[in-house]
């Protein structure tokens, strides 16, 4: 079995994207763009740049609520949300709690007949077995592809959190938790049935990321 990866682009210019891009791409199966790292004027160029290579970009606009960088308005980012819809990525990442909300947004997503992963993370700790089942159920309502992450305090929460594989069903889960502690789940996630693993290319732009390089010689891929 090949173990895929997908690196995380985090820059604050369109031209930096399109640099590091095909770099990125070359080393790995996947790449997540995070928009909310451009301004909201420079999203439209960025689209642009990726538009190509989408069947293989996983699209991110986070807001500074949920661990993001984007600054403007709710309404600005569900209107930019719908416009990357429209342009058939790989995956559009979209927060549960921004789902579970926004009931026009999610009825236009199934218009577009977008593939939704459904996120959810916690930047302060492990929830109990019993919460992080509930809330992977209710975030399976809206898609089957579904992106649950944790912090680890101890090795136990990364235990606890790749616990969920052996209750995901028929999900495409994507489940570790981050920090120092919680390192080593993100590579024994892809052993247990994540589609891939979220790396760097070189600096972590998440808590305990691994670079792409890292993860190839851990679990020598030959990508």
């Amino acid at each position: 079995m090949k173990y895929k990866t997908c690196v995380s682009i985090a820059e604050e210019t369109p031209n930096k994207i399109k640099q590091v891009l095909k770099n990125a791409l070359t080393k790995s199966d996947f790449v997540e763009v995070r928009f909310d790292f451009l301004k909201t004027e420079q999203i439209p160029e960025a689209i642009k740049i990726i538009k190509k290579d989408l069947n293989r970009i996983v699209c991110t606009l986070r807001p500074k609520t949920e661990g993001g960088k984007f600054t403007g308005s709710e309404k600005e980012r569900i209107a930019i949300l719908k416009l990357i819809a429209e342009y058939n990525p790989h995956l559009l990442d979209i927060e549960f709690n921004t789902l579970r909300k926004n009931s026009s947004l999610v009825k236009y997503l199934k218009g577009t007949n977008t593939k939704l992963l459904v996120s959810w993370h916690d930047f302060k700790k492990t929830p109990s077995t019993a919460k992080l089942k509930n809330k992977m159920t209710q975030m399976s309502k809206f898609s089957s592809n579904v992106k649950i992450v944790s912090t680890a305090k101890s090795t136990d929460d990364s235990t606890r959190m790749l616990e969920l594989y052996r209750k995901k069903g028929k999900n495409n889960l994507i489940a570790f938790a981050m920090g120092d502690l919680g390192r080593i789940s993100r590579i024994l996630c892809l052993y247990l049935g994540s589609p891939y693993t979220y790396v760097s290319l070189d600096k972590a732009v998440a808590p305990g990321q691994f670079s792409v390089d890292e993860i190839k010689k851990i679990i020598n891929l030959k990508k």
